[in-house]
């Protein structure tokens, strides 16, 4: 799910083309797969994923073959949170959580629609 979402990753400009590639990406855990780590080494994003403890010990184990640990940072890994907040917000909708729609494209309108409305409840919030 992960690659074919960094796929239809657009960042809009000023001008110009939009950008495909983020500074970074932050993840929990469950991302620290080694394909998702290689997928964005070769796109020279800075992936800000913390290493599971079974993954640790596997590296570990194999001593100076394991190679280094991941480096993590921390003060940016803790912003994580505000997207961990929104997705739960996002999931109050029953149709979102339990993803009962056929098609992707049905379900991204769901998760569009979803963020637009909340962002207009945000823009009327503000004094």
């Amino acid at each position: 799910m992960f690659l074919p979402l960094m796929a239809q990753l657009r960042i809009e400009r000023d001008r110009g083309r939009p950008r495909t590639r983020p500074d970074a990406v932050r993840g929990d855990k469950a991302y620290s797969s080694r394909a998702i780590r290689g997928h964005l080494r070769t796109r020279g994003i800075r992936a800000v994923i913390p290493e599971p403890d079974d993954q640790k010990g596997h590296r570990q184990r194999r001593g100076s073959r394991g190679g280094r640990p991941v480096g993590l940072d921390d003060a940016d890994y803790r912003h994580r949170n505000v997207i961990e907040r929104n997705y739960c917000r996002m999931k109050q909708w029953r149709g979102l959580a339990t993803r009962y729609d056929k098609h992707a494209i049905v379900y991204r309108a769901a998760v569009v629609l979803n963020a637009v409305i909340a962002w207009t409840q945000q823009l009327s919030d503000t004094p």
